[in-house]
């Protein structure tokens, strides 16, 4: 799925905001990475982050 700069925003800030607060890090390479930022955008890229996107339809068009 492609997303907008919008929804990946904040899909990487609600994924970082997780694993600052305890969240298990789906990824195992993170060697001396400790900034959830980093971590939830490497997540994000690998197509690994837990959050979906619902879209709704527009009728009007």
């Amino acid at each position: 799925m492609i997303y907008t700069r919008f929804e990946r925003a904040r899909i990487i800030g609600a994924r970082a905001l997780q694993i600052s607060m305890g969240a298990p890090i789906l990824l195992d390479d993170i060697q001396g990475v400790v900034d959830p930022m980093e971590i939830s955008m490497r997540e994000f890229e690998a197509g690994v982050v837990p959050i979906t996107v619902k879209r709704l339809l527009d009728a009007l068009h």
